[in-house]
């Protein structure tokens, strides 16, 4: 047993490992045929990064991690959510109204912002789980379709009640009051700092571990994502588990841009931080949809992407080879979890053949003492 499940522990970390040994590869290459030093830009990539370098790695694997959660728990159900990106646009511009508007007082109205987020991001994604469970609509174009109708919706809303700042043209929310807002954490220089919402990142990602490997109703969705026949067969209704998972995962979605929200703007404004859902999406993967793999793979995209700011001042290189490294793992962590999934498939397979062959010896043995004892 003790063998078997070192296999498996190997067999999870070789996926990762060789997918972004094939990233390393493939972007060298990339790197030589467009003529690039690339010593260079991996002794920069790979440099130890400061400390307040690390503060903004930090914040910016917080949401990150975040993202990766959202997408991870669709697929554990076997939904592929792409609609993190519009729940959680629509999630932070109504945190920002609410924080704005000051109803309650000090980390009340901090509280309230976050259940108005979570509530947002929930049905906004929930639309699409109910198209899926009723109408068979596949949630990969609907939640498509539902980030664009999210950008579009938050630009107009912002247009009809945002604010303009005082000397330029960008629209934002009214600012979050210095009582509501969470205080950031100071690291060891005494000047970087980063967002107090750490703590609430944390306990998600604990809550996604603990509801969907502790809980009847985490067996429930991961027994769905794996066979609908054998879910139904013991009782689970499917339609619900596609709804609820969905509304959770839209739920998360809506914490995403909640520690930039809190930690630094203050305001949701035209120039708010977009993207942020996309990436979950190859995070999730990179961490094999679980809490501290996805965590893994925030911090190294994070890492990445600070690391490439000063190279085109540096070493005379677009930060965009960063982009295509990141797309790059994507496809190999893909092809890398198959290979060695495959690879697993067949190791049990030498298992069971060498454990049958041994069981036969055995009685072939068994046998032939038995035929040789006299009558």
């Amino acid at each position: 047993m003790n063998r078997a499940r070192l296999t498996k522990i190997g067999l999870g970390i070789a996926s990762p490992l060789l997918a972004l040994a094939a990233a390393f590869a493939i972007t060298s290459l990339v790197l030589l045929a467009a003529g690039d030093p690339v010593w260079d830009v991996w002794s920069q990539l790979l440099s130890w990064p400061k400390t307040r370098n690390w503060a903004n790695i930090i914040d910016n694997s917080m949401v990150l991690y975040l993202s990766g959660l959202a997408v991870a728990v669709g697929f554990r159900m076997n939904l592929f959510n792409i609609g993190v990106d519009g729940q959680y646009r629509v999630a932070a511009f109504t945190a920002a109204v609410v924080a704005g508007e000051a109803w309650l007082p000090g980390y009340l109205n901090t509280l309230l912002a976050i259940v108005a987020a979570i509530v947002v991001g929930a049905f906004w994604a929930g639309i699409a789980g109910v198209l899926r469970a009723t109408r068979g609509v596949s949630e990969v174009i609907s939640t498509i379709m539902l980030n664009f109708i999210a950008t579009f919706l938050v630009a107009y809303l912002l247009r009809e009640w945002a604010v303009r700042e005082k000397g330029s043209n960008i629209l934002g929310t009214r600012e979050i009051p210095e009582g509501s807002r969470i205080p950031n954490i100071g690291l060891g220089d005494g000047v970087s700092q980063i967002y107090g919402f750490i703590v609430l990142v944390v306990l998600a990602g604990f809550l996604f571990w603990f509801v969907l490997n502790k809980t009847r109703f985490g067996f429930d969705l991961r027994a769905t994502g794996q066979s609908t026949t054998a879910a139904v067969a013991s009782g689970v209704s499917v339609k619900k588990m596609i709804i609820v998972a969905m509304l959770i995962s839209g739920g998360v979605a809506g914490l995403v841009g909640l520690p930039i929200l809190f930690g630094d703007a203050y305001t949701y404004g035209s120039t708010f931080q977009s993207g942020l859902g996309f990436a979950g999406i190859a995070i999730a993967l990179l961490g094999r949809n679980n809490p501290v793999g996805i965590a893994f793979g925030a911090v190294l995209f994070a890492y990445l992407n600070e690391q490439s700011n000063p190279l085109q001042i540096l070493v005379g290189v677009s930060p965009q080879i960063v982009a295509i490294t990141q797309g790059v793992i994507v496809l190999t962590v893909v092809i890398s979890y198959e290979l060695v999934r495959r690879y697993g498939v067949r190791l049990e397979q030498w298992e069971v053949a060498r454990a049958l062959e041994a069981d036969r010896n055995d009685r072939n043995d068994r046998n032939d003492k038995a035929s040789e004892v006299p009558a």
